[in-house]
């Protein structure tokens, strides 16, 4: 018996020191500062980061260096992986997280195709299963993976004021996911409150969604009227490379939006 106690024992104690290495080794990450040729790169290629506040960047920092120690990066369709793919992705997701206790804890792969790429999905009415075929340039999976075309990627990266950002779009199912659903309402901040967010996004989506119908403009993309999960993941899209748009013409999901990631994108310059 007491063979068994001590084996048990010592099993304990070996995963009390993995979890303690583990959290040793995040906070020295999270804490570490890119070096120069590396945040020279993100710069490069995410030019919306030269506008970040100085007081974020260290931050940034290690939370990229966390994403990429975290997350396996596979070409597919030929691709290889670059240095460029790796830094510019994890630091537009980074983004979303910086300023926030939210971290991708269930993402493992982000797959990287060359341009825009086909996917199955079933779909289901009663007990009719159809199976179609579409193109995509990004998808997001609940628990991992993120697919990403890099053509879009890096082109939603370098133009940082049209709205349209396939990573930033992805990444925000990725938090929407962490409440246990895919449902346009992630984990809010704990200043926020459920019933508010829900009237300012369900007003927000409806109007969105008669715009798109009768062909009226809208500050979001008209994929947003597809379902309020995708009108959030379009929304995040906006604050942060619309948000001067955004605050003029949805203040209340603007204001939303910044609780949210407790930042202000229409204050950096």
């Amino acid at each position: 018996m007491w063979i068994v106690l001590l084996i048990l024992f010592l099993g304990a104690g070996t995963l009390v020191a993995r979890h303690w290495s583990a959290q040793r080794l995040r906070k020295a990450l999270l804490a570490s500062e890119l070096p120069a040729d590396q945040r020279a790169i993100v710069l490069d290629s995410v030019p919306l980061l030269r506008k970040l506040p100085d007081a974020l960047r260290q931050t940034l920092d290690g939370k990229i260096a966390l994403f990429l120690h975290q997350i396996e990066f596979i070409g597919c369709d030929g691709v290889e992986v670059t240095e460029e793919m790796r830094l510019s992705i994890a630091a537009q997701a980074c983004l979303l997280v910086v300023n926030t206790g939210n971290w991708y804890v269930n993402l493992r792969t982000v797959l990287i195709y060359p341009g825009a790429f086909k996917s199955r999905r079933a779909e289901h009415n009663g007990y009719v299963v159809t199976e179609r075929e579409t193109v995509r340039t990004g998808e997001s999976w609940a628990r991992g993976p993120v697919v990403l075309s890099w053509a879009d990627a890096r082109q939603g990266a370098l133009d940082d004021m049209d709205g349209h950002n396939v990573v930033f779009h992805e990444f925000a199912h990725q938090l929407d996911d962490l409440s246990g659903h895919t449902d346009g309402v992630p984990v809010l901040d704990k200043k926020q409150s459920f019933a508010e967010w829900e009237r300012v996004f369900v007003t927000a989506f409806k109007a969105h969604s008669g715009k798109v119908e009768s062909g009226h403009p809208a500050v979001f993309d008209a994929y947003g009227a597809t379902g309020p999960e995708e009108f959030f993941a379009v929304a995040v899209e906006t604050f942060f490379e619309r948000p001067a748009d955004l605050q003029r013409e949805a203040g209340d999901v603007y204001r939303q939006l910044e609780r949210l990631f407790r930042l202000d994108p229409s204050s950096w310059t």
